[in-house]
């Protein structure tokens, strides 16, 4: 059986990366609650570390902000507002790069009960799910299983499964799954779905099955059961090669609901489990075998590490903000 539906997503968005890298050059963002609304007038003061002085400005009423002309290197961003926490986030800056990062989140000040701070957990984690939809590559691929703030708080069942739902039924993916069987058709792949609109539409449903079951399996079923978490946590400090050792790391290692590095069973599981399952979503005489299925799951996780390098080094620019 060729490569599934998401084997080829990930080859058709390493394949373009190249053609839209370009030089930017400044570091902005925007500030936002709890509940997702913008934060104005925040206080948002930039440090690097002793390069220059450190420089203040104020969210506007939408909650954005932007500093132009910083010296490429650390630095360090903190944020204050009437009523809300303090918080202060980190990150390095390349010579000419414009970064444009993710929402801030800053809590309400003073949680003083533990029924506060759980809820308070829980609407963290939307407002990062509302932030995370408007995350795309090239402005049209969902990119929703990137975290770009390391202090992300946990989803919950319910939230990992909003997730993969968004992810699985965006219309992009509809777009991509339309190509995908496109190929399929022409190259005659599964002979047994036949030709002509039939055998385009046979395609076209087990593909998208196919990718949808992945989906659910790695992304919500499995990690509910095994509480981690189906998102790649952006690391984006030390040297490329301590980055690239993270990137190829996370295709087994992923981060718990407890926020602890942990061997990553959910993924693995999904990644050989489910190469079983869909294997009956195509014509009997195309159904690969047990060695064939596993050979084929081993090199998607060569994929996943080739997949996790490009976000951690291409994904975050190829990522602009939905406003």
């Amino acid at each position: 059986m060729p490569f599934s539906a998401v084997a080829l997503r990930h080859l058709l968005l390493l394949a373009i990366a190249p053609l839209a890298l370009a030089q930017q050059g400044s570091i902005s963002g925007t500030v936002i609650d709890a509940s997702g609304a913008a934060v104005g007038d925040a206080m948002v003061r930039l440090s690097l570390d002793g390069r220059s002085p450190d420089r203040e400005t104020r969210s506007a009423e939408r909650g954005d902000y932007s500093f132009t002309n910083v010296s490429a290197g650390p630095y360090r961003l903190s944020f204050s507002a009437s009523g809300l926490a303090t918080r202060t986030v980190s990150g390095e800056l390349r010579a000419g790069e414009t970064l444009s990062l993710p929402p801030y989140i800053l809590a309400v000040a003073n949680l003083t009960t533990d029924l506060t701070v759980t809820q308070t957990q829980s609407e963290l984690a939307e407002a990062q799910i509302k932030a995370a939809e408007q995350q795309r590559f090239f402005g049209l691929v969902p990119n929703f299983f990137a975290a770009y703030d390391r202090d992300s708080v946990p989803l919950n069942a319910k939230q990992k499964l909003e997730l993969t739902g968004r992810t699985w039924l965006d219309p992009s993916s509809f777009a991509i799954e339309g190509i995908i069987a496109g190929v399929w058709q022409a190259e005659n792949t599964h002979k047994g779905f036949g030709q002509g609109a039939q055998g385009y539409a046979k395609r076209y449903g087990a593909g998208f099955a196919d990718y949808g079951t992945r989906l659910l399996l790695e992304k919500a079923v499995m990690t509910t059961m095994f509480r981690q978490d189906p998102r790649y946590f952006y690391r984006g400090t030390g040297t490329k090669r301590s980055r690239a050792f993270y990137a190829v790391s996370r295709s087994f290692v992923c981060r718990g609901d407890d926020k602890s590095d942990q061997f990553c069973y959910s993924s693995l599981i999904a990644r050989f489990g489910t190469g079983f399952a869909i294997n009956y979503l195509y014509p009997a005489a195309d159904r690969d075998r047990a060695g064939t299925i596993l050979r084929n799951s081993a090199i998607g996780l060569g994929f996943d590490a080739a997949f996790n390098l490009f976000q951690e080094f291409a994904g975050r620019r190829l990522t602009p903000k939905k406003r």
